[in-house]
């Protein structure tokens, strides 16, 4: 199309642009909004709990490193980051996205790390899943949480490889955009989880 009409020509290598539609497809969009559910009866639930028994949970918080759930936070939030900008090269066509995808990945891949030396730590000093009611809700939920990570890092492996090697994406725009938005919920479902978990007072 041209100016005249509307609408500008996309570059070269670049996907068509797509206005006022949903990133991604509507399946991935079911399951974004079924999990955000299912976390928010987790949450509540974890809440009326901490309500009934607040001495003990608040003992327990004390006993987690802040400073690592910190870094985690701050590890899928730039990884986030990485991924939106991701997205936004792969439809301007700029082969910097594949670059960008790659970084997610290995922040992705830290926070990983962090948290497989987070839950040594733990269980070292003898905090387990039986230790009290506190823990059960903290490795439950950041084990969940884990495997989505795991989940979304597969994903971003298989958009990494629809890259070729000049970078320039190969597949279809929702690919990439229903994994940035699964990566984004990753990502958001964690800053609630450290929240609840580490800060709340």
């Amino acid at each position: 199309m041209t100016v005249a009409e509307g609408t500008v020509d996309a570059p070269p290598g670049a996907a068509p642009a797509r206005k006022g539609h949903l990133p991604g497809e509507e399946g991935v969009w079911v399951f974004i909004f079924g999990d955000l559910l299912v976390f928010a009866a987790f949450f509540i639930t974890y809440a009326v709990e901490r309500m009934g028994n607040l001495a003990l949970f608040s003992r327990s918080q004390a006993l987690l490193d802040r400073q690592l759930g910190l870094l985690n936070t701050l590890l899928l939030l730039t990884s986030s980051w990485c991924v939106a900008q991701a997205v936004a090269a792969a439809r301007r066509g700029d082969p910097r996205g594949r670059l960008l995808i790659g970084g997610a990945i290995l922040l992705g891949l830290g926070f990983v790390l962090v948290k497989v030396f987070e839950y040594s730590a733990k269980i070292s000093a003898g905090l387990t899943l039986n230790s009290n009611a506190f823990f059960i809700y903290y490795y439950m939920f950041t084990a969940i949480h884990l495997i989505h990570v795991m989940i979304g890092l597969g994903v971003l492996a298989l958009i990494f490889s629809r890259f070729d090697r000049s970078g320039r994406f190969t597949s279809g725009m929702p690919l990439i955009e229903g994994g940035g938005a699964f990566w984004h919920l990753v990502d958001l479902l964690w800053i609630v989880l450290f929240a609840l978990l580490y800060l709340l007072g």
